[in-house]
């Protein structure tokens, strides 16, 4: 199968799911091109931006694990 490029937008907006997002990053950090992260205190949530470049499969098991988080919501752009 094909990698395609996709930019996983993730707002934390509990602080105490921090870790388990970044845990579930390090577990497909092999696919990650590049991350950033930005705390936006004035609405007290956590606004992440992550590059991957992988297998369709992958992308939505990634998306699929972040979303199971307590606290988090992701959304996923992906090339054609």
């Amino acid at each position: 199968m094909e990698d395609k490029i996709a930019v996983i937008a993730i707002i934390v907006k509990d602080y105490e799911s921090t870790e388990k997002v970044n845990s579930v990053l390090h577990e497909f950090r092999d696919y990650v091109v590049g991350r950033m992260g930005i705390p936006y205190k004035k609405k007290n949530v956590n606004v992440i931006s992550v590059v991957v470049d992988a297998p369709q499969e992958t992308i939505n098991g990634l998306s699929g694990k972040l979303g199971m988080i307590e606290g988090v919501s992701s959304k996923v752009l992906t090339t054609k």
